[in-house]
């Protein structure tokens, strides 16, 4: 059966370091699955060693039929299925199209708190080229947040300020004037 065109995607909590395990008994039982994971170095007392982390310590994405949920439940290391009740709630395509580019690109990221508000930007040239995100300054650096809204969880990716522009529709605080202004936003 095609995972990948007849079912959304889910997110697994797995419990903590079993990961990897639980993504190989997915592949056993004919799954689409996806870990997304980092480079982080590691110090030990006689030396630096570079690990590959999860992105989202404690949950695997996966594409199934919620209906037949079973297979996915009884896998070793599944706690459950992230969802309201007993009932899963699918991920955005899109947000799991975003983490995979992020992790594909080869840029350094790292999980980030999720953010609700903030502004909205797109990534206009470059590895990252389309995506939307949330633009961060730390430091001298950049970063772009993408979140997968479901978990409340964010991965920061460090990007050029100079190939991101502004997404036009823009999420307003508690005190904005909504409509005041120009065609370009509020006034400040």
């Amino acid at each position: 059966m095609d995972y990948a065109v007849t079912n959304p995607w889910f997110a697994i909590q797995v419990r903590n370091r079993y990961e990897n395990s639980v993504t190989v008994h997915l592949a056993g039982k004919g799954y689409e699955w996806f870990l997304p994971l980092r480079k982080s170095r590691r110090r030990w007392s006689d030396r630096i060693k570079e690990i590959e982390q999860p992105l989202f310590p404690g949950y695997v994405f996966c594409r199934f039929d919620p209906l037949a949920r079973l297979p996915i439940l009884i896998t070793p290391g599944v706690i459950g299925i992230v969802g309201i009740g007993k009932t899963p709630i699918p991920i955005e395509d899109s947000e799991i199209l975003s983490i995979q580019t992020i992790v594909k690109s080869g840029l350094p990221s790292q999980p980030w708190p999720f953010l609700q508000i903030g502004e909205r930007v797109r990534i206009d040239s470059g590895p990252l080229e389309g995506l939307e995100g949330i633009l961060l300054q730390s430091k001298a650096n950049h970063r772009l947040v993408v979140s997968v809204t479901l978990l409340q969880r964010s991965v920061a990716a460090e990007i050029d300020s100079a190939c991101v522009s502004r997404v036009l529709h823009r999420q307003y605080k508690r005190g904005d004037r909504i409509g005041a202004g120009t065609e370009f936003g509020p006034v400040p």
